[in-house]
C-alpha cells in the first residue's frame, strides 16, 4: 500500500497505542483522522495530557489543528459512519481497558466492548471502507496453556482447551475474540478486507495510565518509593513488547492480510516482574526495598507468543529488548516531570 494515498482512521488514537499508530502513519504520508470519545471527560489531567500528546505528534509533521472526530462508538454507530465515509482504513484501537485489576473485576464494563467492536465494523461497511485493522489481544488465550514458562502461545491454541468460559481471560479476552470473529465473517460474507492482531503487555512512551504494570513501576521508582512495592509475588513473566513495534506490526498487517486472519504480535522472549523491577532500578539508581504484595492480582503466571505467523506472512519481528525500551520509557516519564521539577514540585 502507498499510505500516501489513504486516508485513515484511528478509533481511540488518543490513547497509548493509538497516538503511536498515528504517529506512525503520519510518518509514512497518511492522511489520519483520529477518533475517540475522551471529550467526554474534557477539563481531566487525562484527557489534557493526551490532547497535549496528540497535539505535538500532528505539529510535528506539519498540521497545525488535530483532525479529531469526537463519537462514542458504544450508542453512536450512524456518527461513526459519516465520519468513515470516503476513508480507506479504518485502524479500530478503542476498547474498555484498565489493567490486570480492571479486567479481573470490571467484567461488566468490559461487556461494552462488544457494541463498540460491531459498530465500528458494521459502519466501517456500510461507509465503504476498504480496510479495517482490528486491535486484539493475548488475553484472548486461555489462562491452562500460560503456566510453562517454555510454552509459546499459538494461534490455534484460541478456544482449545475445551473450558468454557475460562477458555479466555475473563469477559475482556472473549470480547476480543468475538472482535475477531466479526472481522472473519465480515470478510467471508461481505468481501470486506479485514486483519487482526494479538498484542501482548505492550509498554513505551505515551502511555499515562499507571493501572498498567510498567508505568506504574517506573512512577513509583522516579517518586523514589521506599518501600518499592511490585503486585504479586515477582515470578509472573511476560513477553514485554515495545510499542513501536506493535505500530509497525500493525500497519503491516493492515497492508499484508485481508481475510481476518488473526496473527500474534509479542516478544516470544520473556522477563519476570522483578527482573523488570531491577532493571528500572539500574536505569533510575533507585536502591530502594523491593517488596512483594501477594494480595495483589497478578494475572497469568507466564505469557508469551510464538511469532512464526507474524514473521511469515507480515515479515515481523519485535525489534526493541526490553532493556532499551525501559531506558526510553523511563526518558518519556521523566519529561512529564520536567515541568514539576522547574517549579519545585518534584
Amino acid at each position: 500500500m502507498k499510505w500516501s494515498s489513504q486516508r485513515v482512521i484511528v478509533t481511540g488514537g488518543a490513547g497509548f497505542i493509538g497516538s503511536n499508530l498515528v504517529d506512525s502513519l503520519l510518518t509514512k504520508g497518511a492522511e489520519v483522522v483520529v477518533v475517540d470519545k475522551l471529550q467526554l471527560a474534557s477539563g481531566s489531567l487525562a484527557w489534557n495530557r493526551k490532547l497535549t500528546r496528540l497535539d505535538s505528534i500532528f505539529k510535528k509533521h506539519g498540521i497545525e489543528k488535530i483532525p479529531l472526530e469526537i463519537c462514542d462508538l458504544e450508542t453512536d454507530r450512524q456518527k461513526f459512519q459519516i465520519i468513515a465515509k470516503d476513508c480507506d482504513v479504518v485502524f479500530h484501537l478503542s476498547a474498555l481497558f484498565g489493567g490486570r485489576q480492571f479486567v479481573d473485576t470490571r467484567q461488566a464494563e468490559c461487556s461494552k466492548m462488544l457494541a463498540v467492536d460491531h459498530n465500528v465494523i458494521e459502519a466501517s461497511y456500510e461507509a465503504g471502507v476498504e480496510r479495517l485493522h482490528y486491535a486484539s489481544s493475548a488475553c484472548a488465550y486461555p489462562d491452562s496453556l500460560q503456566k510453562d514458562p517454555k510454552y509459546l502461545l499459538k494461534e490455534s491454541d484460541i478456544l482449545s482447551t475445551g473450558e468454557g468460559w475460562k477458555s479466555a481471560d475473563n469477559l475482556y479476552g472473549f470480547a476480543k475474540l468475538l472482535g475477531e470473529m466479526q472481522c472473519l465473517v465480515f470478510h467471508q460474507e461481505k468481501g470486506m478486507k479485514t486483519s487482526a492482531c494479538r498484542y501482548l503487555t505492550v509498554y513505551g512512551p505515551g502511555e499515562f495510565d499507571t493501572s498498567h504494570a510498567i508505568a506504574a513501576l517506573i512512577e513509583r521508582a522516579l517518586d523514589r518509593a521506599d518501600p518499592y512495592v511490585v503486585w504479586g509475588s515477582g515470578k509472573q513473566e511476560r513477553g514485554f513488547t515495545f510499542v513501536t513495534d506493535i505500530a509497525e506490526g500493525s500497519i503491516l498487517a493492515a497492508e499484508k492480510v485481508t481475510d481476518g486472519t488473526a496473527i500474534n504480535l509479542g516478544w516470544d522472549k520473556r522477563y519476570n516482574m522483578r527482573e523488570v523491577a531491577e532493571m528500572i532500578f539500574k536505569i533510575t539508581g533507585l536502591k530502594s526495598k523491593m517488596v512483594f504484595d501477594k494480595t495483589k492480582p497478578e494475572g497469568p503466571f507466564s505469557r508469551a507468543l510464538d511469532i512464526s505467523l507474524a514473521k511469515k506472512l507480515l515479515g515481523w519481528e519485535p525489534k526493541v529488548d526490553l532493556y532499551e525500551g525501559l531506558e526510553k520509557t523511563i526518558a518519556w516519564h521523566k519529561t512529564l516531570r520536567a515541568p514539576q521539577v522547574a517549579a519545585g514540585r518534584s
